[in-house]
């Protein structure tokens, strides 16, 4: 592999692999050739090498396995990507999760759909545009059931009568609610750093990131 994708930093299993290509990465990047997803902003589960890929890409904005060899890969340009794994490095999953995803509940869908209990996974969040940079208006706070004024937690309101959402805290929220208790990453911003990634809100039409994990053995 070359070194343009970031390392997931989180104590994984040795055997796993994970992290995020940079805007000059590549599929070429990845350890194997993945099985690649049809994202939709839902909240369809898939198993590597399963059925589900028989006649192309299938929709679904998560991909779960569990055998040597196999690997999970969402793309993003913006929105989060979640990298799951289990603590003794037998299972893996990607996750796609932008405001509608997370709202409709792609995480708890795809942690349901894993063999491992809540309490025996690890999570890492890739790129993702930071709360300062993603302006959303009513209707998006209203789809996570919140409403009123606010100056603190995933939605701050601004000088605009709009709201600045924050997909790290949302998803944060959801995992732990659930029982993930180790969750890392976080914190890096597609739309400011415009050297290394791409962002749709910034950009428009423009490339995608890979983030992927991969189970060596």
């Amino acid at each position: 592999m070359s070194e343009d994708w970031i390392h997931a930093e989180w104590p994984a299993p040795a055997n796993i692999i994970a992290g995020t290509t940079l805007r000059q990465g590549s599929a070429s990047d990845l350890p194997i050739a993945p099985q690649w997803l049809h994202q939709v902003h839902g909240t369809g589960v898939v198993r590597a090498g399963s059925s589900d890929f028989d006649h192309g890409p299938p929709d679904a904005d998560a991909i779960i396995a569990n055998r040597p060899g196999d690997i999970c890969v969402v793309q993003t340009a913006d929105c989060l990507p979640i990298l799951l794994c289990s603590l003794d490095g037998t299972e893996i999953a990607a996750v796609h999760a932008g405001w509608r995803g997370l709202a409709d509940g792609i995480v708890e869908a795809t942690v349901a759909a894993m063999l491992k209990l809540p309490s025996e996974l690890m999570a890492w969040f890739g790129p993702a545009i930071s709360q300062a940079a993603f302006e959303v208006g009513d209707e998006v706070r209203e789809r996570f059931g919140l409403s009123g004024a606010s100056d603190s937690g995933p939605f701050v309101a601004n000088e605009h009568g709009r709201w600045q959402a924050d997909l790290y805290h949302l998803a944060r929220a959801r995992l732990s609610k659930i029982g993930v208790e180790e969750i890392h990453g976080g914190g890096l911003c597609t739309f400011s750093d415009e050297k290394r990634f791409f962002s749709h809100r910034r950009d428009g039409k423009t490339g995608r990131l890979l983030s992927f994990i991969y189970r060596e053995s």
